[in-house]
């Protein structure tokens, strides 16, 4: 076990699910077509009833539409802000699932993002407004309101009553340090992230050098230690062989600088991003960060088991074949992708 984990049940899942920008195949084995024609999404609420979060006709003249994918969070934040009463209360169900999906899974803080669901301001913050209201309703673990615009957080923060608990805040950034301020008149607790002022970082240096200047303002503010989450920025291993090791040195030189009480934290199922056997490389990378300093992952904790994750066979074929490619060793993932090709994946 790594010395900055006791146990599995330490580590600290924050569930990204109830996010606008999350899909599902039109053609996969979730979406279901009605004998009328209709498609969507068909789920169960808490007493078992058959319920079905159908696509509205407009969704299907968008974008992701075209391209197999169906927003289907959006589309309950749609329904929730926008429907008639029954569209309402669908929308409303579809997000109290997940609520209850995610918390029963070891979530600690439920991630809410509504950016994608309009490029105007205004309906942004209605339906920000809208899913801290519904989530809180059921949730009995805090929300982490999620937004790249700071007012955007400021009204989700306006809507939380904190029945459940503190707040997190995701996130704080060099480009947004106005951000702190919500956090400490919220008495929240805060993801920075590792980018820079410009851009994102090209390296682990990059990303502890923009870290190290964003601390000094967490630090000023008296946000303790404890309350911080520290995105060091997990990047497609697809895209470049070096982007894995960056992130994992990141994380260790992180831990090592600021101690065992400060949380490190990341999307880090971003690194399987166009990749075969996702699980396999995401449950792969998530064991290295963790052995580098990791104590909290943006995850989906359904699939995710962290005990799992720690107790992978790592002389079994696939996870070295995984573990080869994430440390920069399999250029372009040739390897790993001509394994799956061979059924040595499976």
């Amino acid at each position: 076990m790594p010395r900055h984990l006791k146990s599995a049940d330490d580590f600290v899942t924050i569930g990204e699910n109830i996010h606008t920008t999350r899909i599902v195949l039109l053609n996969g084995r979730r979406i279901r077509k009605l004998d009328d024609g209709t498609e969507g999404v068909p789920f169960k609420d808490e007493n078992g009833k058959d319920l079905f979060l159908s696509i509205p006709e407009h969704f299907k003249k968008q974008q992701p539409y075209g391209l197999n994918q169906v927003k289907h969070f959006m589309i309950a934040v749609w329904k929730g802000v926008n429907g008639d009463a029954e569209e309402q209360a669908i929308g409303t169900a579809y997000v109290h699932r997940e609520v209850r999906r995610q918390t029963k899974a070891g979530a600690s803080f439920l991630d809410l993002n509504v950016d994608e669901v309009s490029p105007y301001i205004d309906i942004q913050n209605e339906s920000m407004e809208w899913l801290v209201r519904t989530v809180e309703a059921v949730s009995t673990i805090p929300s982490s309101i999620d937004s790249s615009n700071p007012e955007i957080i400021k009204t989700g923060l306006a809507a939380y009553t904190s029945a459940a608990g503190r707040p997190m805040i995701n996130s704080v950034a060099l480009e947004r340090l106005d951000t702190i301020k919500l956090v400490t008149e919220n008495n929240g607790r805060v993801i920075v992230t590792a980018a820079g002022e410009s851009g994102m970082p090209d390296n682990a240096e990059e990303r502890v050098e923009n870290i190290d200047q964003l601390m000094v303002h967490i630090q000023d503010a008296g946000i303790p230690l404890g309350d911080v989450y520290i995105d060091c920025l997990a990047f497609p291993i697809g895209v470049a062989s070096q982007y894995g090791n960056d992130y994992l040195d990141a994380v260790s030189t992180i831990r090592e600088q600021y101690g065992p009480e400060v949380h490190i934290t990341g999307g880090v199922s971003n690194v399987s991003f166009g990749l075969p056997k996702r699980r396999l490389v995401n449950d792969v990378f998530l064991h290295l960060a963790i052995e580098s300093g990791l104590d909290s992952g943006i995850i989906d904790p359904i699939p995710a088991s962290i005990q799992k994750v720690l107790d992978l066979d790592l002389d079994s074929e696939p996870v070295e074949l995984a573990m080869d490619m994430l440390k920069g060793n399999d250029d372009y993932c040739m390897n790993y992708i001509k394994a799956f090709r061979d059924g040595r994946l499976d």
